[in-house]
C-alpha cells in the first residue's frame, strides 16, 4: 500500500492548487515562480566564506559559488542545482550546499550553469563538465573531489561522471543523485501512479524535456539518459528518492544498474514525500530530517578517503 503524502507537503500542495500549471506559462515565468519557492527553505548555516566566482566555459564564463567551511576542508564537492534544465539558479540550492559545507567539512562549489531553452541540450552538459574540470584543476586540494545535484542537476551530475571517466578528466570520487532525471521514459510505473503529483507530474517533465531536448531521438543519448550508459567504472553514489515523485523508479532503477556494474551505490527512500522536498526545509520537518540522513549517509559515502 502506498504511503500517504506527509501532511505539511500535502498542505503546501494544497495552497499551489490555485497557481495556473507550470505547462502555461514562458521560461521566464517558470523560473520567477521557482525563485519565489526558496523562501520555503530554512536557513542554512553561516560559513567561512561564501563568495560569487567566474568559471571558464567554453564559448565564454559562466558563475558559481564557493562555500568555504570553517574546519579545514575534507572535500571538495561541485553541486547542480534542480529545476528542469529551465529554471533553478545559485539560490536555488544555497541552503543545502551550506549545509554540505558546514555539517561536512567539503568545499561545496555550486554551477550557474546556462538553461534551456535558450542553451538547450548539450549545453548544460557541457558547462557542466567544464566547471568540474575547473574546479578539479584550480580549487580542490588534497582529499576527495565528488559531482552532486538534484533533479535535473542529479542528471547533469550524473553525465559529468560519464565523460570523467570516458575522456580521461578529473578523478570523481564520488557522486550524490538527489531525485534525479536519469531517463525519459514516461511509461515508468511511477509515472504512472504520480502523473500529476505535486510539485511535477508526467505534463511537467514533457514541459522540461521538450525545452531541453525537443529532438526525442536524441534523448537516447547516454549523456541525455545516464540510465542508458554502460555504467561500470563509475565512483560509488549516493541515490536519494521520494515516494511520490514521478522519477522515483528511474532513480531506483540507476541505483540498481550502478550495483549491476560493479559500483557502490547505496539507496536512501522516502516513501511520504515528494519531488523537490530538500526545497521545503523550512515548512516540512521530514524534509528537514532528511537532511540530517544526508549528512550521515555522505559521511558513509567518503570515510574511505
Amino acid at each position: 500500500m502506498t504511503t500517504p503524502v506527509d501532511p505539511a507537503i500535502a498542505a503546501v500542495a494544497a495552497a499551489a492548487a490555485a497557481a495556473p500549471p507550470l505547462t502555461s506559462l514562458t521560461p521566464e515565468q517558470a523560473r520567477a515562480r521557482v525563485a519565489a519557492g526558496n523562501s520555503s527553505c530554512a536557513n542554512g548555516p553561516d560559513l567561512r566564506s561564501v563568495r560569487d566566482i567566474r568559471l571558464p566555459v567554453a564559448d565564454g564564463q559562466i558563475g558559481a559559488r564557493v562555500y568555504t567551511p570553517h574546519a579545514a576542508p575534507r572535500a571538495t564537492f561541485v553541486y547542480l542545482h534542480g529545476g528542469g534544465w529551465v529554471t533553478g539558479d545559485l539560490d536555488y540550492s544555497d541552503e543545502l550546499c551550506r549545509f554540505l559545507a558546514d555539517r561536512l567539512a567539503w568545499t561545496v562549489v555550486s554551477v550557474d550553469y546556462r538553461l534551456a531553452p535558450e542553451h538547450p541540450f548539450p549545453t548544460p552538459v557541457n558547462d557542466a563538465y567544464a566547471a568540474v574540470q575547473h574546479v578539479a584543476a584550480t580549487i580542490a586540494a588534497n582529499g576527495p573531489l565528488g559531482v552532486g545535484g538534484d533533479s535535473a542537476g542529479g542528471n547533469l551530475a550524473a553525465a559529468c561522471t560519464l565523460r570523467a571517466r570516458d575522456e580521461h578528466g578529473p578523478r570523481l570520487d564520488f557522486q550524490v543523485l538527489l531525485y534525479p532525471v536519469t531517463d525519459h521514459d514516461f511509461t515508468r510505473a511511477s509515472y504512472q501512479t504520480h502523473a500529476t503529483a505535486f510539485p511535477i507530474g508526467v505534463a511537467e517533465m514533457r514541459w522540461f524535456w521538450d525545452h531541453y531536448l525537443p529532438d526525442p531521438e536524441r534523448r537516447d543519448l547516454p549523456l541525455a539518459s545516464p540510465l542508458r550508459a554502460e555504467l561500470a567504472g563509475l565512483p560509488p553514489a549516493h541515490i536519494v528518492v521520494a515516494g511520490h515523485d514521478p522519477l522515483r523508479d528511474e532513480g531506483v532503477a540507476y541505483a540498481e544498474r550502478l550495483r549491476a556494474a560493479g559500483v557502490k551505490a547505496s539507496l536512501a527512500e522516502y516513501p511520504s514525500l515528494t519531488h523537490g522536498f530538500f526545497r521545503l526545509t523550512g515548512v516540512v520537518p521530514a524534509a528537514r530530517a532528511a537532511v540530517d540522513d544526508l549528512i550521515d549517509a555522505l559521511q558513509l559515502l567518503t570515510e574511505d578517503h
